[in-house]
């Protein structure tokens, strides 16, 4: 037995192993195959047949594989559960190869290898969000954090002690994390969401980052970008030599990298992310989910960015107007990012063209005294005829996915291409003539002139036509070619001669449109700083124009935003639960939140029962700082926020199991991590401390995290607690004050009124509201006569709960209802004695058997 593997498996093992950690698509044709393990894994993932190819060490070799045209959607899915991808492509006609030898394997080579960081495809991005690809880096006790979309070309870096990873991360929502061997960083990038690559040491050294950042930008010094730490050249090194690697050489487009300030924005931390949802729903763009993912804590761009959208609620012409246009724009960043990478094709032309052109419909639009962001944002617009005019005259109005398919380039713009093309195109019509001619000459009307991708072009007929054409004098001019089942096909010189012009055109055609996109993408990307600064700036007016739209439909209003410590909100509201409020026809209850504006701590105690609205309360205040901060107009009738350093909130519940934590402990981390971090500048929301263990234990670390807040961070706070022993606290510390969520009581049931009153609530109302929920009705009445005995005892001094129900007599479930009486008629027998089922309708007996039901239930 031969255990020597065949030439082309010999290249695919050579391939695979050169690739450590990915699945393998080798390129056959016009399908990525997968072997060995790979196909196993990958048959699995994708749910496509595994078969079999060939033995290998007398062993069967698995396989699979997924067609080249619809590649994307399976490497998504690849992508999604977690796989590495690298893509094998034919480096070689294989006509080429056989002229080696009849056994020669068409050469190939990994041309990219495809990670959750480094997508660019349209079909495997989010439109609406970033795909990030960060990189942690340690350099002798400091750190730095480095990202960048390549998909947009954005490139950032920022100072990044190990503390702050977790909330920037939680920000960033990176799809890949790099990080040096041995960083430790798996929960981490998990908590994240991130994919964590695991990069030898050498790939983190600053001193070569520096040479590889000159390299890539052409300069002699990163100077003019600003000034970076190692960390943060560390980092940034690492990002260009993974891409480098991944992408082959053929690196993506990449703007200078942009040094971040730490303390630019407010600090929010994964928790609090998760317990407010600020992105998962978002349905906005790139620039929107970065804003209300990073809101600033830079004054005087707070400020600019509200006037402009303050402009817009005041001209809603203006604002309309804006969004008409703003719906046409396409996505210029990633098409210039797939132009940059050579996986572009004319449609990307045209998407840059369709975006510039727009642009300056935009920029001529928006007046001269328009808001500063507004009237930055019109100057990066213009300037763009000279490109405009280019891809105008280049390309046609609707161009082709792909350039290998030619038919992208404009009538009259290249005379060679117009010459090529009108010869091309003839030939089709001498073709025609040239058919006719021949059936003529032969007698037979039904012969053709077809053409495959064998034989060209060639003529056919049938089989009792062919006798006489195959004889002199009509065999000097038809040539035998091939006999089929039911066809005989021949050839003339003169046909073979058009088909060498012909070819020769289609094939010189596509050649000239080939040049001519390279030559108009190597245009585009001369000019590609100028439009990624026109693409920034479309995003900046979208943004403003979707926040000026929201603020005039939904009754929004501009916040006072300052450096003090002020916290009011007049008639404050939840967005997302007024809007499924009003798809209900209902309205939402607004609610003031007053937080001191001195020196002195400001802390809400919140009480109420459950279901009265404590948490969306809560939270509608926190979604209020966060627009403010981010430049947008509050749902409120009106709002004064003191600058928010950091946004802290704990509500909900939920365990940890993969980590071995209950709930309560995950309550408690949770805690510890504001305790330990919250500023005088901050705002902490807290739903519910201590609820998940005893209830003196938790009275007791809810009472001890209120006074740590006041005492020791200093900080706004809005607290909610179902302890209402909490509400003596207002006696002790100057600046907690008594809140609770309003409700009425109507012969035994409790009418929630949604509305927050200052002042302490008397009681939870638990087993009102656990009757609303549908508890039986012995239960709810139970639990009446225990709370009474606890209550009646407390206030007796009774030491212990245990001590105040043994009185209480036992349990007991309700009697079952009586069986009916034996003798007699029941309603049901009195009912059936007139039914007559055969003269029943269908709709008839379906009635009856809800009356009969009704008679059969116990009154």
């Amino acid at each position: 037995m031969n255990d020597q593997p065949t030439p082309m498996m010999a290249q695919y093992l050579a391939i695979r192993d050169a690739n450590p950690g990915a699945l393998l698509f080798y390129r056959m044709g016009d399908f990525y195959e997968m072997f060995f393990d790979d196909a196993v894994q990958a048959a699995a993932a994708l749910d496509i047949a595994l078969t079999k190819r060939g033995t290998h060490q007398g062993e069967p070799i698995p396989m699979c594989g997924v067609p080249v045209h619809a590649a994307e959607s399976y490497l998504l899915t690849l992508i999604r559960k977690g796989f590495r991808v690298a893509i094998a492509e034919q480096m070689e006609d294989p006509a080429e190869a056989k002229k080696r030898g009849s056994k020669s394997v068409v050469a190939r080579d990994v041309v990219r290898l495809v990670t959750p960081g480094t997508l660019t495809e349209e079909s495997l991005l989010e439109a609406r969000r970033h795909n990030f690809l960060a990189a942690f880096s340690q350099v002798r006790g400091e750190s730095a954090l480095a990202w960048v979309d390549i998909s947009t070309g954005a490139f950032q870096v920022m100072e990044c002690p190990v503390s702050r990873l977790s909330p920037e991360l939680a920000r960033l929502a990176p799809r890949e994390l790099l990080a040096a061997d041995g960083a430790g960083l798996d929960e981490l990038a998990a908590d994240a969401g991130a994919a964590l690559t695991d990069l030898h040491a050498s790939a983190f050294d600053s001193t070569a980052a520096q040479r590889r950042l000159c390299q890539l930008y052409g300069v002699e010094t990163l100077d003019g970008f600003g000034t970076f730490t190692r960390p943060e050249l560390s980092a940034m090194g690492a990002i260009v030599d993974y891409l480098d690697m991944t992408q082959r050489g053929k690196l993506p487009l990449l703007r200078p990298p942009s040094r971040e300030r730490m303390g630019g924005a407010m600090q929010i931390d994964a928790a609090t992310r998760r317990n407010l949802e600020l992105t998962q729903a978002l349905s906005g763009g790139r620039l929107l989910e970065r804003r209300i993912s990073a809101p600033s804590r830079d004054l005087h761009l707070i400020h600019a960015r509200q006037q402009a959208v303050a402009d817009l609620v005041e001209d809603p012409r203006l604002s309309a107007d804006l969004r008409e246009a703003l719906a046409r724009v396409p996505d210029m960043d990633r098409a210039l990012s797939r132009l940059a990478l050579e996986r572009g094709g004319p449609r990307d032309l045209a998407a840059i063209r369709a975006g510039l052109t727009q642009g300056a419909a935009i920029a001529a639009i928006l007046p001269d005294d328009a808001a500063q962001v507004l009237r930055e944002s019109a100057s990066d617009l213009t300037g763009h005829d000279e490109l405009i005019d280019l891809l105008d005259d280049a390309l046609v109005a609707e161009p082709p996915l792909l350039a290998r398919d030619g038919g992208f380039v404009a009538p009259g713009y290249d005379e060679d291409l117009d010459q090529t093309r009108r010869l091309r195109d003839e030939g089709r019509g001498v073709i025609a003539g040239m058919q006719a001619d021949y059936a003529d000459k032969a007698g037979v009307s039904s012969l053709k002139i077809k053409h495959n991708n064998v034989l060209g072009y060639f003529i056919e007929t049938t089989a009792t036509h062919a006798e006489r054409m195959m004889k002199p004098p009509l065999s000097e001019i038809f040539i035998h070619r091939q006999t089929t089942a039911n066809q005989i096909r021949f050839t003339t010189v003169e046909l073979s001669e058009l088909e060498t012009r012909i070819l020769n055109a289609r094939d010189r055609a596509l050649e000239i449109e080939r040049r001519i996109f390279d030559r108009l993408r190597t245009a585009l990307l001369e000019k590609s700083a100028q439009i990624g600064q026109a693409a920034r700036a479309l995003a900046e007016i979208d943004l403003a124009s979707g926040f000026a739209d929201i603020a005039s439909g939904e009754g929004w209003t501009r916040p006072r935003v300052g450096d003090s410590r002020a916290f009011i909100v007049e008639g404050g509201r939840h967005p997302v639960v007024e809007r499924a409020l009003k798809r209900q026809s209902e309205s939402f209850v607004a609610n003031d939140c007053e937080l001191t504006e001195g020196e002195t701590p400001a802390i809400w105690l919140l009480t109420g029962p459950n279901m009265a609205g404590k948490s969306t309360f809560l939270r509608q205040n926190a979604l209020i700082a966060v627009l403010a901060q981010a430049g947008a107009f509050v749902p409120a009738r009106r709002a004064h926020i003191g600058m928010v350093s950091q946004l802290f909130s704990r509500v909900g519940a939920a365990d940890d199991l993969a980590r071995g934590r209950s709930t309560f402990m995950v309550e408690m981390v949770e805690t510890a991590a504001i305790l330990n971090q919250a500023d005088d500048h901050a705002l902490v929301i807290l739903d519910e401390i201590g609820r998940g263990t005893a209830t003196w234990d938790g009275l007791s670390i809810a009472w001890a995290v209120m006074e740590h807040l006041h005492e020791v961070n200093r900080c706004r706070a809005l607290f909610a607690t179902h302890y209402h022993e909490m509400t003596a606290l207002t006696a002790r510390l100057d600046g907690v004050e008594n809140a609770t969520v309003a409700v009425r009581e109507w012969e035994g049931d409790v009418i929630f009124l949604h509305e927050v009153r200052k002042g302490a609530a008397d009681r939870s109302y638990g087993v009102q509201v656990a009757r609303l929920a549908g508890l039986p009705a012995s239960v709810v009445e139970r639990a009446r006569e225990v709370l009474d005995a606890l209550e009646s005892g407390e206030r007796e001094g009774a030491a212990k709960p245990a001590a105040l129900i043994d009185d209480l007599p036992l349990f007991r479930a309700a009697p079952p209802a009586a069986a009916p009486a034996v003798s007699g008629k029941s309603p049901l027998d009195e009912r059936l004695r007139d039914v007559h089922p055969d003269t029943l309708s269908p709709r008839e007996a379906l009635d009856l058997i809800y009356e009969l039901k009704a008679l059969g239930e116990p009154q």
